[in-house]
């Protein structure tokens, strides 16, 4: 069953601070986890964002032809698992890798019983999972604490694929400045 719409919280057409490579990020809105510190506490109620139609996400991915592929943020990704696998699918389809930053732990999501979560899943070829815990800091260029890991699902990304940890920011013509990527403590 096709899902038409997801509820955003941002896009970013191009950046490498939030995987391997240059890759467009989408952050969904809404999350079930509330971790303490989080870094995008605006992302966290499921009302708010704005309603994009799927096939027009997946048009704005698709469109960066100079990306490697595509980050999935939040909020929680898995929280609007049908949508994002009907973008996902047609990410891999046109050949661009699909990473999924999640506060669920790489052990539960495979035990889903949501269809969802599976065909997600099966559309994703790295994820950075598990919740975030700010007292256990990490200086991994993609883990923002150190309980959480990496899970290779296909073999596009490797370890070597992981510099130096990066932290973006950008001023629009609004005058405000969006940080994104892994910044040092207190920059925020």
């Amino acid at each position: 069953m096709a899902v038409n719409n997801l509820q955003l919280a941002a896009w970013l057409p191009r950046s490498r601070a939030n995987g391997p490579g240059r890759r467009s990020v989408l952050w969904v809105q809404g999350c079930p986890f509330h971790c303490p510190g989080c870094f995008n506490p605006d992302f966290l109620p499921f009302a708010g964002g704005r309603t994009v139609a799927v096939s027009e996400v997946a048009a704005w991915i698709l469109a960066e032809e100079d990306t490697e592929g595509v980050s999935f943020s939040g909020g929680e990704p898995f929280a609007q698992a049908g949508p994002l696998a009907e973008v996902a699918e047609q990410v891999r389809a046109a050949g661009k890798g699909v990473l999924i930053f999640t506060g669920f732990a790489a052990a539960a999501l495979p035990k889903s019983a949501n269809p969802s979560v599976q065909r997600l899943l099966a559309a994703a070829d790295l994820l950075v999972a598990g919740p975030y815990q700010r007292d256990r800091p990490c200086r991994h260029p993609l883990l923002a604490s150190a309980n959480q890991e990496l899970v290779f699902l296909t073999e596009r990304y490797r370890m070597a694929d992981f510099g130096l940890r990066r932290t973006e920011f950008r001023s629009g013509g609004d005058g405000a400045v969006t940080v994104t990527g892994f910044p040092p403590a207190g920059a925020t």
